[in-house]
């Protein structure tokens, strides 16, 4: 599919951090639980197909992994069958202790109304997710943001600890 005349996703923030953390955040679902889903079936691998979920949402997603290269960039394809994306991140060191980690999002599926939807979904979802990684991983807490954005949604049965 041809996504040139499509919207591109881009969120940054700077992390005051050095790089290795910062990857490592991302990768590795121990950690990643801090700030962004609650549950996962592995670690982010090439080639590696794993399960992410919302559980206080009742949502998931499965999670193709494309690309690898520690330290440096993670390209996913996720979302449901037919309207998969790709996500990519890129780790940039700065001056020894900082990374600024960008994230891009491509692909979206559907209809004109669909795409500006999902696009302007993912551009909200992913400030928060930057946002609730910076606290996490600069302060070690974890901001709720994913939780809290949308607080009707939360499933009754869910408890603080899911």
């Amino acid at each position: 599919m041809d996504t040139s005349s499509q919207p591109v996703v881009k969120q940054q923030m700077l992390f005051r951090v050095p790089v290795g953390r910062v990857f490592e955040a991302f990768v590795d679902p121990r950690l990643t639980t801090n700030f962004w889903f609650t549950h996962s079936d592995g670690r982010l691998d090439s080639g590696r197909e794993v399960k992410w979920e919302w559980r206080m949402y009742g949502c998931s997603t499965s999670v193709r992994v494309l690309e690898i290269e520690p330290n440096r960039k993670i390209v996913i394809e996720w979302g449901e069958t037919g309207k998969r994306s790709t996500v990519k991140w890129t780790f940039e060191p700065r001056n020894g202790e900082a990374t600024l980690v960008t994230v891009e999002n491509v692909g979206f599926a559907g209809s004109t109304i669909e795409i500006m939807t999902a696009a302007i979904d993912s551009m909200g979802g992913f400030s928060l997710v930057l946002a609730n990684a910076k606290a996490f991983l600069e302060h070690g807490i974890n901001l709720d943001l994913i939780r809290d954005h949308a607080p009707d949604a939360i499933l009754a049965a869910d408890t603080e600890d899911s």
